[in-house]
């Protein structure tokens, strides 16, 4: 399979009470083209951070993240641009996401715009991402405060799929949601990975979540990868005594 995005002896550190915080420390893993990978960890092991250096949100202290054999932090303004359209990623607070003052469907559509869509045509393709989303029509004539958190969330995903990305990171977007809700947002991911042959990169501090939707995984502890493979192994087999914490809470 293709490699998509690759990360290389990647370290983030921060200063903290006068004293180096080792945020990541040599992280390296691949994404193949039709991947599914998990990134499991406790709240402060790193994952976010990653998350965030993966989208260039922050910049690493050393190391690479590689984007089909190229350095995204040494990316020119042109392939930037062309990175975004490629590579999207979904928050854990959707309502934050969004401007409260804007319609959801003029925000939907924005990325669509920023690339040269003209508003008529979007506006088309808008109907066809929130049906994609099972969200109704007149979803797009309100505002971020006058729906429901999942509602706001296959929003985000809709905005996030509307420039035919390869790739989509989500970055705990289930955590704030009760269970149902968040079964439901699972169930879409795995319908728009078939759909638009989608790589995703799924952050959470939930086994139970990942095991439905990724079918690899990465254990984060402070900071360092201590455990992957296939996640129906490690989930038969785990070898880490935190992988082993993390699914007896699961269990």
């Amino acid at each position: 399979m293709q490699e998509i995005l690759k990360v290389i002896n990647l370290t983030k550190n921060y200063l903290k009470n006068d004293h180096d915080f080792k945020a990541l420390d040599n992280i390296n893993f691949t994404l193949k083209k039709g991947d599914s990978l998990a990134i499991v960890g406790e709240s402060g092991c790193g994952k976010s951070t990653l998350a965030n250096i993966l989208i260039r949100l922050e910049t690493p202290t050393t190391g690479e993240v590689l984007f089909k054999d190229k350095n995204i932090h040494q990316y020119s303004r042109q392939e930037l641009k062309q990175f975004y359209l490629q590579v999207q990623m979904v928050f854990q607070l959707p309502q934050e996401s969004f401007n409260p003052r804007q319609r959801l469907g003029d925000s939907i559509i924005e990325p669509l715009l920023n690339i040269g869509t003209n508003k008529a045509q979007a506006k088309q393709i808008l109907d066809d991402l929130l049906t994609k989303v099972a969200l109704p029509l007149e979803i797009k004539n309100k505002y971020p405060h006058q729906i429901s958190g999942g509602q706001c969330q296959r929003c985000a995903i809709a905005r996030a799929i509307s420039i035919k990305p390869q790739v989509l990171i989500c970055d705990e977007i289930t955590s704030a949601l009760d269970t149902i809700t968040q079964m439901e947002i699972l169930n879409l991911l795995l319908k728009l990975r078939q759909e638009l042959d989608l790589s995703i990169i799924f952050i959470s501090h939930d086994l139970a979540l990942v095991q439905k939707l990724c079918n690899k995984i990465l254990i984060m502890y402070q900071g360092k990868i201590i455990e992957r493979g296939l996640t129906s192994e490690i989930l038969k087999n785990p070898q880490e005594e935190y992988t082993k914490e993390l699914i007896n809470i699961c269990s």
